[in-house]
């Protein structure tokens, strides 16, 4: 990578220019983001996930400039225009937008009013005037009189017109422009006044005459006006003070008093109006489109992370209920690994009221199959259901559980589902899915479309692409965090593991079904395309459970066994005993196992495996009822404490559902006794809360709820796992561009 980009690699995400060229080696050379991080410490210096991505997103901002350089420098060439000069401002430019400005006078133009009066010879005097020298205009402009041109005021009009782009194409016009922009625009939308009365535009309402500097503006209101308009309810704008703008440009061009520059003057008038201020009022609207984007998908990310990490069951043998009414219930039994084993209908609900039979048929299957715990969706008939399951003696501890349905359906009639029970109804397999996912929520999510879970804010709204991106890299991490059971994973999850593409994953399964359990990492290598640099990259994150050697079970890498054999020797024990005793390993000195290729951070990290070899990094899963009585919305009264699960964290607070069928909303200023900035600062996806209850609107659906003084589980005590977005590290302009922009023109225009 060319050491321009890495020197500002460097110096905006405050990282030495080693750091960012071993991140570029180690990628070029195939390494994925979670390898990197993860076991090649000494390379980058202990960079995190989130360091390392935040280097790679800058290296392929960088690779497409440097695509975009080579359009722009052959277009120039070709028209030759290209001099010496020109040339190295385009290899020194470092930023997108002014590798723009730059090409603005040079791109190629469809017909415009200064290429019509360029082409009746009037750039001359568009010169002349330009230059401002004392000169009787008209006595000039008469001297451009052709066929083409009929009158003095057609030839200044022209020259006007010429002068208006040069201005227009101006870099220190369209910085000026851009700074004004930046620090005073107003983000305004107002009601399409056709539509006003319609019934859907009423979710607008709020947005029907607004108004609010652009700076301030949050992402989801961006988003959400936006989407107002493209439905046709609103129209949107960014403003601009006209008149102070157009004397910043005055005072830029206009260096003399006479009837050259007022011709000048209102060239520039002309400029603005017609050129400059739609040209950049655009550039904002996607700079702000753009940052509305990043935040939202940050959101939907860290949403994801949290749900993929949330707390597994485990080993159990699981009943899983997809409530319903009308069509029942549908009842799946489960054993420890997610094998299917039973399916069953019961109807205790209206219309039928089959209570004890669906009692009766509950006893029965606990019983025949063993079953450790219920899990039964948060769908319709969820509370109902509930009551039915926990009313029932089992004469055995039977664990119960509230399961997070949304994209149970999707999976159900995906190819993915029929692929794994070809044999099976759709509800059948949405129950499979809903007791798989209690089992294990990270096995059985990366089956869905994230865009299907329901944790994201204006998903459909921001760029797919970018979405897809983020999202596929939340999962990456969260699969490569956990660490992956090679023998019993789907090819799904497998192909989520670093190093393994889709045809490598499919091949590690059927190679484990045609050849039993892998017993050991080192078989990995006899998987078809599973070559060297594969195996490089997945073995750490791979676990092979009850394996001869513990650590095939453990996040050290294979590369790495020979530094834990080295131990074992050195305490004079063997590697099973080096790991059951802590005593043995306090001995150690890491100093002692540091060589050329073994690092002091490995050393630790190994250490520190060896403490919990195989152990599954998630929180325990805790079981959680909601208030006693309350079933619907007419059951809440302002005051009320109630139990309550947050499903979803936004930007402006979070969802959480406290049983009635509807979510209720804790607003960002009442989620803390103190002033928080991000919501993620006090909350997290599912976990449980105590809120008061503020306001129930029924009319409108509507539930307030407050976690203020409500001795809510304090943010120390949530371990959501690691995040996509580490405040410590600062953003990267690719990143963040609208940000970039702002403080990009503050440096340019402290004077």
């Amino acid at each position: 990578m060319d050491l321009l980009y890495s020197q500002h690699i460097a110096a905006t995400l405050n990282l030495s220019l080693k750091q960012v060229s071993s991140v570029f080696d180690l990628h070029t050379e195939g390494a994925t983001l979670p390898f990197i991080a993860r076991y090649r410490k000494e390379a980058t210096g202990n960079m995190d996930e989130v360091q390392v991505g935040n280097v790679l997103e800058q290296i392929k901002y960088f690779n497409e400039l440097e695509k975009r350089k080579e359009t722009v420098i052959k277009t120039i060439d070709e028209a030759g225009k290209m001099t010496t000069e020109l040339k190295k401002r385009i290899d020194a430019c470092i930023n997108a937008t002014e590798l723009e400005d730059i090409y603005l006078p040079y791109k190629p133009k469809r017909k415009t009013k200064a290429t019509v009066a360029i082409e009746k010879g009037l750039e001359p005097l568009a010169t002349i005037l330009f230059n401002q020298g004392s000169i009787d205009v008209k006595k000039e402009a008469a001297n451009y009189l052709t066929d083409q041109v009929k009158d003095i005021e057609e030839a200044l009009q022209g020259a006007r017109d010429i002068m208006a782009e040069w201005i227009a194409e101006n870099e220190t016009a369209r910085n000026s422009i851009r700074k004004i922009f930046a620090e005073s625009a107003v983000f305004t939308s107002r009601a399409l006044t056709t539509k006003k009365e319609e019934a859907e535009a009423q979710k607008y309402r709020d947005y029907f005459d607004y108004k609010e500097p652009l700076a301030q503006c949050p992402s989801h209101r961006i988003l959400a006006i936006r989407r107002g308009e493209k439905e046709g309810f609103l129209i949107m704008d960014i403003n601009i003070e006209k008149e102070f703008s157009i004397d910043e440009l005055k005072r830029k061009f206009i260096t003399a008093s006479n009837e050259a520059s007022k011709q000048l003057g209102l060239a520039i008038e002309d400029a603005f109006s017609r050129l400059l201020k739609p040209s950049i009022e655009t550039e904002f609207r996607m700079l702000s489109k753009t940052k509305a984007d990043e935040e939202a998908i940050k959101v939907f990310a860290e949403n994801l992370r949290q749900l993929l990490l949330a707390s597994p069951l485990g080993h159990k043998r699981i009943m899983a209920i997809d409530p319903g009414f009308r069509s029942g219930c549908k009842v799946v039994c489960l054993d420890e690994q997610g094998t299917f084993l039973k399916y069953n209908t019961i109807f205790p609900h209206p219309p039928q009221n089959d209570w004890n039979g669906a009692v009766q048929t509950i006893k029965e299957l606990v019983a025949k199959f063993d079953i450790d715990a219920i899990g039964y969706g948060n769908g319709t008939a969820s509370k109902e259901t509930e009551q039915l399951v926990r009313g029932i003696d089992f004469g055995k501890p039977v664990a119960v559980f509230m399961v997070n349905e949304s994209g149970a359906s999707i999976y159900s009639a995906s190819e993915v589902a029929r692929e794994e029970f070809p044999d099976e109804d759709v509800t059948v397999r949405g129950a499979i899915s809903i007791g798989r996912r209690l089992l294990d929520p990270l096995s059985e999510l990366v089956k869905i479309d994230p865009k299907s879970i329901g944790v994201g804010q204006y998903q459909h709204d921001v760029n797919q692409n970018r979405l897809k991106e983020s999202l596929d890299q939340t999962i990456e991490s969260c699969v490569n965090f956990v660490g992956v059971d090679v023998n019993t994973a789907s090819k799904h999850l497998l192909s989520y593991v670093s190093g393994l593409s889709n045809a490598v994953a499919k091949n590690v399964v059927e190679y484990r079904m045609k050849n039993g359990p892998f017993n050991n990492r080192e078989e990995l290598k006899k998987v078809s395309l599973l070559g060297p640099k594969a195996f490089e990259q997945c073995a750490g994150f791979l676990r092979i459970i009850n394996a001869k050697n513990p650590l095939d079970n453990s996040a050290v890498h294979p590369e790495s066994y020979h530094v834990v054999e080295a131990m074992a020797a050195k305490a004079n024990c063997s590697v099973p005993e080096l790991i059951q005793s802590t005593a043995t390993r306090k001995q150690l000195n890491a100093k002692d196992f540091i060589s050329e290729t073994i690092g002091h951070f490995t050393i630790e990290d190994i250490l520190k495996e060896l403490e919990k070899p195989g152990r599954d990094p998630r929180s325990p899963i805790e079981e959680f009822r909601f208030a006693e009585g309350v079933s619907s919305m007419e059951d809440l009264k302002p005051g009320m404490k109630i139990p309550a699960i947050i499903t979803n964290v936004t930007n402006f607070g979070a969802f959480a559902d406290v049983g009635v069928k509807q979510d209720g909303l804790i607003h960002i200023s009442h989620l803390a006794n103190r002033f928080i900035s991000d919501p993620n600062e006090a909350v997290k996806l599912g976990q449980k809360v105590m809120a008061t209850v503020l306001e129930v609107d029924i009319a409108r659906k509507r539930i307030a709820l407050s976690l203020k003084d409500s001795g809510t589980v304090s943010r120390e005590q949530v371990k959501p796992g690691r995040k996509i977005i580490d405040k410590n590290v600062k953003p990267s302009p690719a990143l963040n561009p609208f940000q970039a922009k702002l403080e990009e023109l503050k440096k340019n225009f402290k004077s």
